[in-house]
């Protein structure tokens, strides 16, 4: 009896170990979604192409021109969405992050992102309903995420987290829901559906939502800010990411590339803060 005992505390023991070492809590991860300020409209510059290899990108779709296959860590150097896409909050988000955090500590994004999308494409009990009545455009960037961009999401946070620990959401969407008052209600339903399939804890997972391009710039959405500010009041572990004097293209919808650096640091200055408490 003694012996069968101890047998059962080595294999205890030995699984215990196991799962400590496959579930890195020094490797930090943030999932990143929206529409197409978050999936990337700039084109990323030399000096973006410059990434430290603490700062990683989980593949959410196969890229044979970025010898990517999806699923897999690779060092974030962008196009961080998809094969072809540009610069993205993530970006400098990650590299702040790092480059403030413990030398040991790496930073890992996911980002799942569809241009000209409403926040609804993400809601997994009516995003059919929503992708049916979308123009083609639409539709042929979702069938990359094969037909549904939230599970691809909850997919590779799944595989994510046998390597570290999800510590927070990253969401930049808002110009496709312009003026639409029920958006807060809405992004509440994807988080609470991110949380649950997860396994998350709200308490643990800050969500850190940016403002659409400002007023200050030419904003032609820039109503829609009133209503994300509103935010926390839905959503109590959420934060809201300034734009403000971010710059911005010419359509007044997307921003530069110094503008994603800008607000992208932005993201990661709010989540020091957050961690820090």
């Amino acid at each position: 009896m003694k012996k069968k005992l101890n047998f059962l505390f080595v294999i205890t023991v030995l699984f215990c170990v196991s799962n400590a070492s496959a579930q890195n809590p020094k490797f930090h991860i943030y999932l990143c979604f929206g529409q197409s300020n978050m999936e990337g409209n700039a084109k990323f510059e030399p000096q973006d192409t410059l990434v430290n290899k603490r700062f990683k990108v989980l593949e959410a779709v196969d890229c044979e021109n970025l010898n990517r296959k999806k699923g897999q860590w690779y060092t974030a150097v962008p196009p961080l969405t998809r094969c072809t896409t540009g610069l993205t909050p993530a970006d400098y988000f990650g590299r702040e992050m790092i480059a403030n955090l413990p030398s040991d500590v790496k930073v890992g994004v996911i980002n799942v992102a569809v241009g000209g999308c409403k926040i609804e494409l993400f809601d997994k009990d009516n995003y059919e309903s929503y992708v049916s009545s979308s123009p083609q455009w639409l539709k042929s960037t979702v069938a990359q995420y094969d037909g549904n961009p939230y599970a691809r999401l909850v997919e590779m946070a799944k595989i994510a987290q046998k390597d570290g620990v999800i510590k927070g959401i990253l969401l930049h969407q808002g110009e496709s829901n312009t003026n639409d008052t029920l958006w807060t209600k809405k992004v509440k339903i994807v988080y609470d559906n991110l949380l649950k399939d997860l396994n998350l804890k709200a308490e643990n997972t800050p969500l850190l939502a940016g403002e659409v391009v400002h007023a200050d710039q030419g904003g032609v959405c820039a109503s829609m800010n009133t209503i994300i500010a509103t935010l926390p009041e839905v959503i109590p572990n959420s934060y809201v990411i300034s734009s403000s004097g971010c710059p911005d293209a010419a359509d007044n919808l997307h921003f530069t590339a110094e503008g994603y650096r800008m607000l992208g640091k932005r993201y990661a200055t709010k989540m020091l803060e957050v961690l820090k408490k």
